[in-house]
Order: C-alpha cells, then structure tokens, then sequence
C-alpha cells in the first residue's frame, strides 16, 4: 500500500489503528469465546470483537499487507536496501515537519501506530521509489511547464525577521518597555516575561514572517519599523507585544533555476503515484495470490 504524508511520502489513515487492533485480537492467546468487556454481565467475546473487525476493514487490511509484502518481495529480487542514515534521516524530517519529537509521538498516538511502525513504512516507501525511479522519467520541458504554472507559489514575498515580548496587561508592557529603555536585555527579558512559551526561552525569536503570517495590528507595526528597533507596546486580542525587528528580506521574483530541483521533487512523486498502481497490477499478475477475504 502506497501511502502519503509529509512531501509525499507516508501517512497515519485508520488502517494503522486497525491492523493493530487486528493483531492483538489475532496474536493473543486466548479462547475465542474469552470475555473482553461485559455490560450488567452481559458479554462480548474476543470473537465478537474478531469478526466486527474483519467485516469492517479485514478486506482493505489484508490488501494493504499484501501490497506491502510484494513491495517487499521484489525490492529482495531487486537486491534494493535502504540504509538505517535514509530512515532515520527521513524520520527527523517528520519531527522537524511535526515541531518537534512531543508532537509527532502524540500525532502517532491519535493514529494507533509506533515510532517503529513509522519507520517500517518509511523504509517501504524508500524501497518502492527505488524500484519505480527507472520507470519515471521527467523532462526539461515538464519542469519548465510546472514552473509557468506555478510561478507565484515560488515567488519570495517580503519578509521579517523578528522577536517579540508579549504580556498580558499595559503596565506590564510598560514596565517592560522601561528596562529595555535602560538596556535590559531583550532575550532575558522575554525569558522573563513573555507569555509565548513557545519561543519565550529562546528571546521570543519568531523568525521569518511574510504579510498575512501574523494579526494584522503585530505586521503593521513589525514591516513598518526599521532594522535593529523596538517597537512601543502593540495591542493585539493576545495581549501586548513588545516588537524587535531583527532582518528583513524584499519581495524576490522566482527564478526557474533556482527551483528546477524542487520541481523535479514535487512532479517525481506526483510520478511515482500514478507509476505505482501500474507497476502494482504488473507484479500482482507474476504471482499466485490467495486472498480468502476477497
């Protein structure tokens, strides 16, 4: 089963909850008839469980498992490895994508599958792209062609670079403003009082933002000021914030050769869809395929 998250790669559906549910219920060893949850004494049976499971997503389970074991299979004929760097490397990329390690564990969580699990479909789709990457091919003209039509998504707007001190009242703010006037830190000082826990430890670094990023009373303020100054307090529904602007960056026009090998990504996955359900009907007719849930 092919499947899709981050860049096009793989994603958490209700068939990771499921097929681990189907194993547990399969790989316990206890009787059919065993109890699992009563209600006033009446029971429901680990059977019961069994076939609401298989009735409802046995058949797309199965056929998942059966597309990943050929995928398998023929990266084995193929003498096709990924390397424990490729994985974990890739791995990190969800972490970055997902902010960090807590978010990604919690968002496995909600899905019903592990780290391991994750990586185990990382390492299939890795195999499946390199068994598919000799049937793709992308010329300078699809390149060219994507580029025209997407122009303005590779556009660089105007951007800020900045930090910020939000608080919850004006005198705070105030009081702030003050040892900032009398050359307090700006980074302690956010660690100190900033109620954005999210950058506070890090001097309220917000990094690069464009026009339409942040409420429109922070933006004003932050494209209006030169580099290297702070700004008064400004009111926004958050509270208010103290505002250093850090850098800025001019609208740039995109250039196609600086994106050639972006695109080249983008349209080799797209590819690698469509390549992926022909290839599949291929390979399924060079084996001898059991499926007692068809």
């Amino acid at each position: 089963m092919i499947k899709i998250l981050r860049n096009n790669k793989v994603q958490f559906t209700i068939g990771g909850i499921i097929l681990v549910v189907v194993a547990l219920v399969v790989g316990l060893g206890f009787s059919k008839q065993e109890t699992i949850a009563s209600i006033d004494g009446e029971k429901i049976t680990k059977d019961e469980l069994y076939d609401v499971l298989v009735g409802q997503y046995g058949a797309t389970a199965l056929s998942a498992l059966i597309d990943n074991k050929i995928i398998e299979m023929e990266a084995d004929k193929e003498k096709i490895t990924v390397s424990d760097k490729e994985i974990e490397d890739e791995y990190n990329a969800y972490v970055d994508s997902y902010g960090g390690e807590e978010a990604l564990s919690a968002a496995l969580k909600q899905s019903g599958i592990s780290e391991d699990d994750l990586k185990v479909d990382i390492e299939n789709y890795f195999k499946l792209e390199k068994l598919l990457e000799p049937r793709v091919e992308i010329t300078e003209e699809e390149l060219k062609t994507y580029f025209d039509e997407n122009k303005e998504s590779f556009d660089e707007l105007e951007q800020v670079e900045a930090s910020h001190i939000l608080v919850e009242d004006e005198a705070t703010a105030t009081e702030v403003t003050e040892k900032l006037a009398s050359g307090g830190d700006f980074a302690e000082l956010a660690a100190e009082y900033s109620t954005d826990t999210a950058n506070a430890e890090s001097g309220g670094e917000l990094g690069y933002f464009a026009k339409g990023d942040m409420v429109e009373e922070f933006e004003n303020t932050a494209f209006s000021m030169e580099v290297g100054t702070i700004s008064d307090p400004v009111k926004t529904d958050y509270g208010y914030h103290i505002i250093k602007v850090t850098d800025k960056k001019e609208a740039k026009e995109a250039v196609f050769e600086d994106h050639k090998e972006e695109i080249n990504e983008i349209l080799f996955n797209e590819k690698i869809q469509s390549e992926y359900t022909t290839w599949l009907e291929e390979k399924k007719e060079e084996y001898t395929i059991k499926n007692t849930l068809e």
